[in-house]
């Protein structure tokens, strides 16, 4: 049973009507130009559903999901700042994470959380290396920049879909 907090989170999530979207090309440019920018060769905006974390955009990896279990993304929306794993091979939340252990043998990883509005934390925007790394204090200020144009996207989506709601109730009075 979830608690009342992760209820509530999951709740927003699914308020803004993004889990299962389509590709849009706005996401993938933001994970490209972060992928160029960190120098790594994975980008990826995650959702961090009730059973697995769903990637809205993933450059440089061709998953669409995968289990919500323990493990990186889940530990870096319990962050309120940016989530950093030097190196995954000495992390015991990272082993948990497929692909770490799997054939992608990832070594870095760095996330900043979506945070709505109100607080809540939908998901995570990550880079990922596949070789051990550090990331700078004005890295992590760039990629918390990067997750704050996701949540203003995301906003944008949500206001301009309830714009066209009102809309169309309007026009049926």
């Amino acid at each position: 049973m979830e608690n009342t907090e992760e209820g509530l989170r999951l709740t927003e999530l699914r308020r803004y009507e993004i889990l299962d979207s389509p590709p849009d090309g706005a996401y993938d440019e933001i994970t490209s130009l972060a992928a160029e920018v960190f120098n790594v060769p994975i980008a990826i905006i995650t959702l961090v559903d009730s059973d697995r974390i769903w990637f809205k955009s993933a450059h440089g990896l061709d998953i669409e999901q995968i289990d919500n279990g323990p493990g990186l993304c889940v530990s870096a929306i319990l962050s309120d700042d940016v989530h950093i794993v030097e190196d995954a091979r000495t992390d015991p939340r990272a082993l948990a994470n497929p692909l770490v252990t799997g054939m992608l043998g990832l070594q870095f990883y760095a996330a900043a959380p979506l945070i709505t509005k109100g607080g809540y934390k939908l998901g995570t925007f990550c880079i990922i290396d596949t070789n051990p790394r550090l990331l700078s204090a004005k890295e992590s200020s760039m990629l918390r920049r990067f997750s704050r144009i996701v949540m203003d996207h995301f906003e944008l989506r949500l206001q301009s879909r309830m714009l066209v709601k009102e809309m169309h109730q309007k026009s049926k009075n």
